[in-house]
């Protein structure tokens, strides 16, 4: 099996063209995903056929589970399929099929190369039923920090919200934020440093939490500036990641929710840095890098 392997703020991905042939892509995700005995990377990305748009996306994590979207990962498909003439580059942006519907990428070209993208994320889910997140089983909300206009503004009432609501996993507890970004995300706004926190004892517990009917994606954000956030992730299905595209959008949603922030941010993660631009309505925008490390053959 042919693939290359790509990463967007040090957010790893195996991908594979998967136009013309069906294999077992879970499987085949544990596999090449092994940093030992593997290839190693974050994940396996499919480029598989679409009746929506021009291709369609499909995203494996480590453990074998599909994914929604990738932020991360769609700035390096489109880099994948673009250069490699699998979609005509015949236009200022190309259309992608996800788990989280359509959506529309504007690679950044240098020549004949993609070096990174802006992104249409698409507009983010609040309602806590949608994201999803169990309100049942957490504590309740605490709406005192909430731009409260700013979710009327969306045709939305906070109690429709999980908002800074209490959540204890192994004797330490977060306040979280859920935002979906078609897939589901909680944020902890903290004052420790986010390098301090053991995210790799306390994340498997979270991401398991009884709250989230589908598991969760679980940041931890310090706020340096309006302008200036840093964060880390622990991924469902992947754990610790340098980088999760739809959680720092997520973040930046979450964050504007608190008021803490302007419309454009930069975010800080473990491996590199992301633009996040949401002036508190419609789609969320990212913009990043993308990055081929190396090709090869992988065994069947």
């Amino acid at each position: 099996m042919h693939f290359t392997k790509l990463q967007g703020a040090g957010n790893d991905y195996i991908y594979v063209d998967g136009l013309n042939e069906q294999r077992d892509w879970p499987e085949i995700a544990r596999r090449v995903s092994d940093r030992h005995f593997g290839i190693g990377a974050d994940g396996l990305i499919v480029v598989a056929p679409s009746e929506r748009a021009p291709v369609r996306m499909r995203m494996y994590n480590v453990d074998g589970s599909e994914g929604e979207m990738c932020g991360n990962g769609i700035r390096c498909f489109a880099k994948f399929v673009l250069e490699r003439g699998m979609v005509p580059a015949n236009g200022s942006t190309l259309d992608v099929e996800t788990g989280a519907g359509v959506l529309n990428i504007a690679p950044h070209w240098n020549g004949d190369r993609v070096v990174g993208a802006r992104v249409n994320m698409g507009e983010p889910i609040l309602r806590a039923a949608d994201v999803p997140v169990d309100v049942s089983k957490m504590g309740p909300s605490d709406y005192s920090a909430l731009d409260v206009g700013l979710v009327e503004s969306l045709g939305l009432r906070p109690d429709e919200l999980a908002f800074d609501a209490p959540v204890e996993v192994n004797g330490v507890t977060f306040a979280l934020t859920a935002v979906s970004m078609g897939n589901p995300h909680v944020t902890a706004f903290i004052n420790e440093p986010v390098n301090d926190v053991e995210l790799d004892r306390l994340g498997p517990r979270m991401e398991h939490h009884e709250a989230y009917p589908r598991r969760i994606n679980f940041h931890l954000v310090n706020v340096v500036a309006r302008d200036h956030l840093i964060s880390r992730t622990w991924e469902r299905g992947s754990g610790m990641t340098l980088a999760c595209g739809t959680g720092v959008s997520s973040i930046v949603v979450a964050a504007r929710l608190h008021g803490l922030v302007d419309d454009e941010v930069r975010v800080e993660v473990p491996g590199g840095e992301l633009t996040i631009t949401w002036p508190g309505h419609g789609p969320v925008f990212m913009d990043g890098d993308a990055v081929e490390v190396f090709s090869g053959e992988f065994p069947d």
